[in-house]
């Protein structure tokens, strides 16, 4: 079975908040575009001025998202 990796967009300033939640729109559809087997996103608060988009792929997709969407880094995701 394929570990599930986390990868992470962070966003900081005054609009972090606004700017992850609009960028996760964007992960959504490219997870639908890319007919990603597995994919679940979201957003979370890091702190008053932090915040991260993320995205939930198998392994095997990683170097896909990796190359095109240019994250920040990733971590493996255990349920």
């Amino acid at each position: 079975m394929d570990r599930k990796i986390k990868i992470i967009w962070e966003f900081s300033g005054p609009d972090a908040e606004q700017t992850a939640k609009h960028h996760q729109i964007h992960l959504e559809d490219f997870g639908e575009r890319e007919k990603l087997e597995y994919s679940i996103g979201g957003t979370e608060y890091v702190n008053h001025l932090v915040w991260i988009a993320y995205m939930i792929v198998l392994e095997k997709d990683t170097i896909l998202v990796r190359d095109t969407l240019k994250p920040l880094r990733a971590e493996i995701f255990e349920d």
